[in-house]
């Protein structure tokens, strides 16, 4: 399998070490039986279950899963998963059915729109957990002649994903760009025309950071109400190479495949990067707001207001799995291949794209995948 690599590597402030088990160091590791981990902090995984797991979901993840995979083989040789990046919506539709063994999503489980009540029905009436995976920043990429640096703050971005803002030579975005030539030409904006995590997370972005000027809301579908749509994260970005005058919201791996220009973000602060110390900068401060093992965090006060200097545009991705009712041989997969995301799986994160677990998460994470029964 041949994995993507990538310029950045997100380094998460503050975070401490990660605590990474060494992959395929029990000689036992892949012939059927318990593979131990390497590290004392990390629990063994256990080859036994079913040979093959089918996930679906979060399109932001897929290169995330490709390095899971391979490490997941590596550690366990008879095993192997089968990945279907369609898209959050669709991810979470699919293990609600009993369709695949665990979904991806770029938002943790609805309660509102049934999501949370249809996720525990699916697994026989015990509750569905959200176990934050992999982190991963996202991208205000553009294509314009002649401009390779743009500043854009919560309000001015909002404005342009709502039509308030119709033409680059706004003077609400001159006046962030002195010295820069804006041509008077109109901004095509670019959406995810799918169910989305990433859609999610960025209007929750929008509605947190613009002062008012985003009245649309949240959720998985875009509610901007201008622009043309694009089928999943490759979409959009393809879209975004493709159009003069666009601008969208896609996943950094994804604008890096397309070298799109990215937009910097001023917070109050002034212009910020994306960057690895930047993003690590407001990753390092997101809470759990979950209970038990429910890991769900709370993304909004950053978004809100994040520390100075930092790129609060980011998304956490979840497995949603059940903490009861797979079948026993089910339950020993999943449980192996999430033991193995979470330690090995880390390994090669940084490369694709992605920021490595934080330990503290890990940690957290790691309780609750060996608590699913």
């Amino acid at each position: 399998m041949k994995l993507q690599r990538h310029g950045l590597v997100v380094a998460l402030a503050a975070a401490g070490a990660i605590l990474l088990a060494a992959c395929g160091s029990d000689p036992n590791s892949g012939s059927g039986a318990a593979a131990g981990s390497s590290s004392a902090n990390s629990p063994a995984v256990d080859c036994n279950g079913k040979a093959s797991l089918n996930a679906e979901g979060s399109s932001a993840q897929k290169n995330a899963m490709d390095v899971f995979a391979q490490a997941y083989q590596a550690k366990c040789t008879n095993a192997k998963i089968a990945y279907n990046p369609t898209g959050s919506g669709a991810g979470v539709k699919q293990f609600n059915a009993g369709l695949v063994d665990f979904g991806g999503s770029d938002s943790a489980l609805n309660a509102t729109n049934g999501e949370t009540t249809a996720a525990a029905a699916r697994c026989q009436n015990n509750p569905a957990w959200n176990l934050p995976m992999v982190f991963g920043p996202v991208a205000i990429g553009y294509k314009v002649n002649g401009v390779s640096s743009l500043t854009l703050t919560g309000e001015v971005a909002a404005k342009i994903f709502n039509g308030q803002i119709k033409t680059w030579d706004d003077p609400a975005i001159a006046a962030l760009n002195s010295g820069v030539t804006l041509p008077a030409e109109p901004i095509n904006v670019v959406f995810r025309s799918d169910d989305s995590g990433t859609t999610d997370n960025f209007q929750k972005y929008l509605k947190a950071s613009s002062k008012g000027a985003w009245t649309q809301g949240d959720g998985k579908k875009f509610n901007g109400g201008v622009g043309s749509g694009a089928q999943g994260s490759a979409g959009v970005a393809q879209a975004l190479a493709g159009t003069e005058g666009s601008i969208g919201y896609v996943e950094l791996s994804f604008a890096q495949d397309n070298k799109l220009d990215m937009a910097k973000i001023d917070s109050g602060s002034g212009p910020v990067e994306l960057t690895d110390a930047t993003v690590g900068k407001a990753i390092a401060g997101v809470t759990v707001t979950g209970q038990g093992n429910d890991l769900v965090l709370d993304l909004t006060k950053t978004y809100a207001g994040p520390p100075a200097g930092s790129y609060p545009l980011f998304l956490a991705t979840y497995e949603i799995v059940c903490s009861k009712g797979y079948d026993a041989a089910t339950a020993t997969a999943v449980k192996a291949f999430l033991t193995v995301a979470a330690t090995d799986g880390q390994a090669n994160l940084a490369a694709a794209g992605y920021a490595p677990l934080p330990a503290e998460f890990q940690q957290k994470l790691l309780t609750a995948v060996q608590a699913i029964a």
